[in-house]
Formats: structure tokens, sequence, C-alpha cells
């Protein structure tokens, strides 16, 4: 009997991995109906209701239907305490897009620490962490941060850039060690483009942008479509090392949260608690994983 309910527990528990391992394939995910094939929710912070909504008019644009995130002034600092979704299996090489609109802020707190992430994650406790960002801190939408962290807690690596996208100013292209490492700049192909064309007011509470990487193993691509040629503008093209680049299969993410301690470049006083329920605005995502 004791043997029986052995292999019981065995079997059980061989299915969940089996289960928790699955790969999503291509997918749309258009936010059109109260709930997504493709996504759960996943914030760890208040249980506010106003703070996740499918399926609901775009305020700035009615003929859409989006994704609602909306920040709980209640919720305490840190990722995932405000709204967050999470793909239900996991994803891998290949390309990743999204259409969204962060807040504007600059009229009612243009000093809110406040940060919109688009991104995958997984922390594997064999394998380290598998992160790629696309970051803005909404105090200065100008500013587009993207890279990635791999590695082990306590010795996590970290590629990054930043952008001023307005100006057409990089602001650095790094590698480091940890969150408080020291940085060192990237040259040659880790440092692709190393110029970029500003693109004229550009703002990313202005409008709705699409934004989107193309995760290989050898090789990462960050890029956006122009919102006037439609061309595909390449934010940073890192190749030639593996260095940061995740290899392992992670989980594709959207969040958005409050942050005391991570300042937008120029403004260290960007750091206020949020005192609106500032809303983030996601018409689509979209992943198609690498061929082979």
């Amino acid at each position: 009997m004791k043997f029986l309910l052995f292999l019981l527990l065995m079997s059980t528990a061989f299915f969940m991995k089996s289960d928790s391992q699955k790969s999503h394939k291509s997918f749309h995910e258009d936010f059109s109906k109260s709930k997504s094939r493709y996504f759960h929710y996943g914030s760890t912070g208040t249980k506010a209701d106003f703070k996740f909504n499918m399926g609901v008019d775009s305020p700035t644009d009615p003929e859409k239907k989006i994704l609602s995130f909306k920040l709980d002034p209640l919720d305490e600092a840190g990722p995932g305490k405000g709204p967050e979704i999470i793909s239900k299996k996991f994803t891998h090489f290949g390309t990743y897009s999204t259409r969204l609109k962060v807040p504007d802020v600059k009229d009612k707190q243009p000093n809110v620490g406040a940060v919109v992430g688009y991104f995958t994650y997984h922390d594997d406790d064999q394998e380290g962490l598998s992160e790629i960002d696309f970051e803005w801190l909404i105090a200065d939408p100008r500013i587009i941060y993207v890279g990635t962290w791999t590695g082990e807690h306590g010795k996590l690596q970290r590629i990054g850039r930043i952008i001023n996208l307005a100006k057409g100013e990089i602001i650095e292209t790094i590698s480091k060690i940890n969150y408080d490492g020291a940085p060192t700049a990237l040259e040659g192909m880790q440092n692709m483009p190393e110029t970029i064309q500003a693109i004229k007011n550009y703002d990313a509470s202005s409008q709705f942008y699409t934004y989107g990487f193309d995760w290989d193993s050898d090789r990462m691509r960050w890029w956006m479509i122009h919102p006037e040629t439609a061309d595909t503008v390449t934010l940073w093209d890192y190749q030639g090392s593996k260095l940061g680049i995740p290899q392992h299969a992670s989980k594709y993410r959207m969040n958005f949260w409050h942050t005391k301690d991570w300042a937008v470049e120029g403004n260290p006083n960007s750091l206020e608690k949020p005192n609106f329920p500032f809303e983030l605005e996601i018409d689509w995502m979209e992943y198609s994983p690498e061929k082979n």
C-alpha cells in the first residue's frame, strides 16, 4: 500500500513538473476579452479591483479594447506589488512585441517614482536568472531602459543601455556585476548602433508605440516601430558575445510598480509614492518562437 502511494505521489509530481515546463506557441493577445488564454494575474500587492482590468475601453483611444493597469497609492514599493501579468507557460528564443502607452504624469505628479516593465523573467534554482527588459520610469517618458539580467544571486550579470530617444542620446551601454557593481562601458559589436537618431517629440506617454525584442542564443536586439515612417528603429543590437544573454526559458510579463530608490536619469527627486491611480494602457502583446 505504501509503495502504491509512493508511485502515485511520484507520478503526480512528474506530471506537475511536466506541465510547468510547457512552452507557448506563437500567439497574439489583444486583450479584447475579460480573461486571457495566455496570461494570468500575478500581483503580490493590494487586492484592489481597479488595479487590473482586461477588455475595457481605452480612455485615450475609445475604439480600442485594452489591458488596463492602475497604480494603487496604498501599494508598497517593489516589483510585483503593482499590477502584473505572467504567461501561463514558458517562452524562449524568438520575437516579442507589444503596443502600449505609459501614463502622463507631468501635470499631476512629475516626481512620481514608478516603473513600467515589459519583460521576461524566470529564476531557476539550477540555471539562475533569465530576464530581458524594456523599462520606462514614467517621471521622464522620453527615456528607455533596455537590458538583461543573468546568473546566480550574489553574482548577477547585467548588460544594459539607457537611451533618451527624444534627444537621440545613448546615455550609457554597460556591463556590471550585481545592482551596485561598477559599470564597464561596452564596445564594438556589443555597442551597436553606436549612435541613434532622435524621434522628434518622442514621449512614451503621448501616444501608443510598438516595441519589441528579438532573443537569440548569441544575439539580443531591442527595437521599436517609428510612429511616422513605420520603419523598424533598432535601439540596441547586442552581439559578438554571449555575456549576459539568457540561455534558458522564461516567463513573459508586463508590470507597473512604485519604486522608492530608482530615480530616472536627470531627476533624482523622482521617487515619490504615487498619489493617484495612474493608468498604463496595453493594446496587445505578441510572441513568436524561434523557428528551428
